[in-house]
């Protein structure tokens, strides 16, 4: 069974070898990812995920993901530049927030879904710290601002919930997922 990745992040392919899953294709989705008016963040990363999913013509199983920061009900996405960067890394600093990974398995016409949330609080940061984070540019691409699998970890001192969502793949719940449409993750003996 052809399994294909919907998504052009490299951390997400990482993750997926991290379970012994080599995608035979990595097909990037094409869609519209502007939240919609009142959009709540858990219901938009569901909503991208079932999108992407459609959205890429192939056969077999398409795997995508969307992963979202959310502080309350606000969604920060992949910062602009760099002074928006620190206006999130601001925002974020000294609280908790939630990243949500909506993740989407197609299957023929049949798409499952699901949401998967992890708490995560960043500490206290100096002044100091922001901006030697900003020159890191290590928040390009990333929601939210940071990369908690990068120098962010250090200002994190607490998670509750899944590690690997807030790279940006629940890695349980793919396996899960991948093995209920019958694709084999590992031979047994």
């Amino acid at each position: 069974m052809k399994l294909i990745l919907a998504s052009a992040s490299p951390r997400r392919l990482e993750l997926l070898a991290q379970i012994g899953v080599v995608p035979d294709a990595v097909i990037p989705a094409n869609i519209n990812e502007t939240p919609l008016k009142a959009e709540l963040p858990r219901v938009y990363a569901g909503r991208l995920a079932r999108e992407k999913a459609a959205a890429v013509e192939a056969d077999g199983l398409v795997l995508a993901a969307d992963t979202v920061v959310a502080v309350g009900r606000r969604i920060l996405e992949k910062p602009a530049d760099a002074t928006e960067a620190e206006r999130f890394l601001r925002l974020l600093s000294g609280r908790r927030h939630r990243v949500i990974t909506g993740v989407a398995l197609r299957c023929g016409d049949k798409i499952t879904s699901k949401q998967v949330e992890t708490a995560v609080r960043f500490k206290h940061m100096s002044d100091t710290e922001i901006a030697t984070y900003i020159a890191s540019n290590e928040w390009q691409g990333k929601a939210g601002g940071y990369g908690i699998q990068g120098l962010a970890s250090a200002f994190i001192p607490w998670i509750n919930g899944s590690y690997s969502n807030v790279v940006g793949l629940p890695l349980a719940e793919v396996s899960n997922m991948l093995l209920s449409a019958g694709y084999k993750l590992w031979s047994t003996p």
